[in-house]
């Protein structure tokens, strides 16, 4: 039986690398239907190699769809992912509405705990966010053999984080510094280009501590037992997170054993000579790409306490965590329904 699947909002910048990791996965042969706001219907998309057209929203729109995906604004999933459910579909929402919604699922196939584990009644499963994911795919991995005392983790936090409005603003503002006229400050509330901001303007439609507390929830659903201090900066830049942490281990290891450590799917250490991780050296990779501090760790061959510098190109990562969560609950229910 040939799956089909709902993607909503499927002009947002999410959505697109969205198609492109469903293109890429056992979803491939699927069929795709793509949903978005009035002013986006009749619009010409493609999914692969196949063009599409998008469809409005509507009470008949789920009907006949085994997942559908929530990548475009928050007010597009808290007004239709009940209706979803309703026809059948499992709701994969990338845009974090239904955190904390009762029996909706926090988290990744890669960093299941006992308190984030589907089962057949699961509706609804909220993909974990990127820079959530990406530190506790760190972290956990050394807290497995016991080594991780303690941590602190800046997150560099993009424009793309806040969707397309957030982009248009940030080019705007740059323009406008460049150029000594007037910027657009709506999104931001202040000025974010060319600026570090731990906080957002008063009249900021996009809000930095809801992000936090959202980050901090799903690294709640998906920690083994490691306490992490978490600082979220919001960074000039366009697209792609990246992360500061100090690492204490309960003993000196070898450098090698970190990075043995932390290599294996979601991550990839960068070696000595290799592309330094980046906003630009991790764009299109569904990877997170990590590498010790050298000047940190001072050149030993053993640490205990050591820099990690680490870099994700969040929107694909999320993307791929959504195809996968999804993957993982058409293994559980095979033919895409609960019969």
């Amino acid at each position: 039986m040939m799956l089909r699947i709902g993607i909503v909002g499927a002009s947002s910048p999410l959505s697109g690398e969205l198609k492109e990791a469903l293109t890429e996965s056992a979803f491939a042969g699927a069929t795709f239907v793509l949903l978005d706001d009035e002013e986006a219907q009749g619009t010409l998309d493609q999914v692969g190699d196949e063009a599409a057209v998008v469809l409005g929203l509507g009470d008949e729109a789920f009907e006949g769809l085994d997942f559908a995906f929530f990548a475009g604004t928050s007010e597009q999933t808290r007004r239709w992912w009940r209706r979803a459910t309703e026809a059948g579909a499992t709701v994969l929402d990338l845009t974090g509405v239904l955190d904390g919604e009762p029996g909706v699922v926090v988290g990744s196939p890669w960093l299941r705990t006992a308190e984030n584990e589907p089962d057949l009644l699961t509706r609804a499963i909220v993909p974990a966010q990127a820079g959530a994911l990406a530190i506790a795919a760190m972290m956990n991995r050394l807290h497995a053999p016991g080594l991780l005392r303690s941590a602190a983790v800046t997150v560099l936090h993009p424009a793309s984080e806040f969707g397309a409005v957030a982009l248009e603003e940030l080019h705007r503002q740059t323009a406008g510094v460049l150029n000594f006229q007037q910027m657009p400050q709506e999104v931001f509330g202040m000025q974010a280009s060319f600026n570090q901001l731990v906080e957002l303007g008063e009249a900021a439609q996009a809000n930095l501590q809801d992000v936090g507390k959202r980050l901090r929830n799903h690294l709640g659903a998906m920690l083994r037992g490691a306490e992490i201090a978490v600082q979220l900066v919001q960074s000039p830049v366009f697209h792609g997170m990246c992360f500061s942490a100090w690492v204490e281990l309960t003993r000196a290891v070898p450098v090698s054993a970190l990075e043995q450590a932390l290599s294996g799917d979601p991550l990839q250490w960068a070696r000595d000579g290799e592309e330094m991780p980046s906003n630009l050296t991790v764009m299109g990779r569904d990877t997170i790409l990590v590498r010790l501090d050298a000047t940190g760790a001072g050149g030993a061959q053993e640490v205990r306490r050591f820099w990690l510098w680490a870099a994700c190109d969040n929107l694909r990562l999320v993307a791929r965590n959504a195809v996968e969560c999804a993957l993982e609950m058409r293994r559980l229910r095979p033919r895409g329904q609960v019969q």
